[in-house]
């Protein structure tokens, strides 16, 4: 299923209810800072309906060792729309950005059901599966932008 999206720049206010919902199954969680840099993407449908959302920070990686890194975390999009492309583009959009501004690395904690999602998106698996408490089984991932750009990545 294949629907028409826009991704667009947002603020954590916007994109907060539905990283709650999809990740946290709608409990309450503190909210995160934002470090200096920090971005929001929302992917929203034709008639504006918001399906998707993503934060990129700028943050160290426990895993491997980068001049300029950055972490993708809260990836969220509606149920609804899950296989529409609504994560592919928020994903490729940001990692097109993070490239043009010279991050030599992105990584996440990336939910073991997204693993493969990831994958396609260019990340690695580089540790073995960990529990987080409030999010459950997870594998760190990395990505380095400059092999992933935007324009090779398909959505309508």
């Amino acid at each position: 299923m294949q629907i028409e999206l826009t991704v667009e720049d947002s603020d954590a206010d916007t994109t907060y209810p539905l990283w709650r919902d999809v990740l946290r199954e709608g409990r309450p969680v503190p909210r995160l800072a934002d470090p200096a840099g920090t971005f929001h993407l929302a992917a929203r449908t034709s008639d504006g309906r918001l399906v998707g959302v993503v934060r990129f920070s700028p943050a160290r990686c426990p895993w491997r060792t980068a001049e300029n890194p950055w972490q993708l975390r809260g990836m969220a999009t509606d149920p609804t729309v899950r296989g529409s492309g609504a994560g592919r583009a928020l994903v490729a959009e940001g990692l097109a950005r993070l490239a043009a501004v010279g991050a030599d690395l992105v990584w996440c904690d990336a939910r073991v059901p997204a693993v493969g999602f990831y994958e396609r998106m260019g990340f690695a698996v580089v540790t073995e599966q960990f529990d987080k408490p409030e999010g459950g089984a997870h594998r760190g991932m990395v990505t380095v932008p400059e092999r992933r750009a935007a324009s090779s990545v398909r959505v309508p």
